[in-house]
């Protein structure tokens, strides 16, 4: 048997569903006890308008095949404190690039997406941010880490020697006037612009977060970090691979609490 540092016991050999909302597809697949994943990865586009109802429906067609598991992860492009979602920005849209949908927004404002997964999927699940689940996979736990995600918006997870701090929504402050960061580095923004002027604000957008964290090490991931190169990051920056999305599903048993 396998005791968490928060004192849950699973089997030796415990299997994980992992799964990856985005704001341009979902993903899902089974790690193992170290992380690997022992089933191939499945995929989806996430689909527009999106609802919980929409939403859970495609999850459960999605994790169809990979039932066989103890406990589900889930990383959550939003906003997400004790399995209820506070905001999220991606799927209050109507449209995967449109304009806030105020009802899509009030439809996902306080929806417990933890306790609905948990019935639909039938074993306990941790819904968190996806920054914090994809930080999980990858921190070293040294110093202050900070985990950058670049997708359809961008999402920040902190670490503080191996443990992750509270959920900060980091990216929505101000990357310059009207327009914060999750905006500015969003990908509409970066199709709008091209990836070298938006290569340009990520370098930016680095420095104005080192400047407020004093950060030991950055982690960048995401769809979107493929079109970097390690000198945007800076000498304390490491691209990280977007499959980290899912392959922080088993660590984030042990490095995240509920009242993160």
């Amino acid at each position: 048997m396998i005791t968490t540092s928060t004192g849950t016991v699973w089997p030796t050999e415990v299997r994980t569903l992992a799964i990856d909302i985005g704001g341009s597809g979902l993903k899902a697949s089974v790690l193992d006890t170290a992380g690997q994943m022992t089933a191939e990865r499945r995929r989806v586009d996430t689909p527009y308008p999106c609802p919980p109802k929409t939403l859970l429906a495609a999850l459960g067609d999605l994790v169809e095949p990979l039932r066989d598991v103890h406990r589900a992860s889930v990383g959550f492009p939003g906003l997400v404190r004790r399995g209820r979602v506070i905001e999220v920005p991606s799927l209050s849209r109507a449209t995967y690039a449109g304009d806030r949908d105020p009802e899509l927004a009030l439809a996902w404002s306080e929806f417990d997406l933890g306790s609905a997964l948990a019935e639909l999927l039938g074993v306990p699940t941790k819904v968190v941010n996806d920054a914090d689940m994809q930080g999980c996979a990858v921190v070293k736990g040294q110093g202050l880490e900070f985990v950058m995600t670049l997708g359809t918006g961008v999402g920040t997870a902190l670490f503080n020697n191996g443990t992750l701090l509270p959920h900060l929504e980091l990216s929505h402050g101000p990357f310059r006037s009207g327009e914060t960061t999750d905006v500015a580095l969003g990908n509409s923004a970066r199709r709008a612009i091209g990836n070298e002027k938006w290569a340009k604000r990520v370098r930016r957008s680095i420095e104005h977060f080192h400047e407020m964290l004093w950060f030991d090490h950055l982690y960048v991931g995401g769809g979107n970090a493929k079109q970097l190169s390690i000198a945007d990051v800076g000498p304390k920056g490491t691209i990280i691979p977007n499959s980290a999305g899912i392959l922080g599903g088993v660590r984030i048993w042990d490095l995240h609490t509920e009242d993160s």
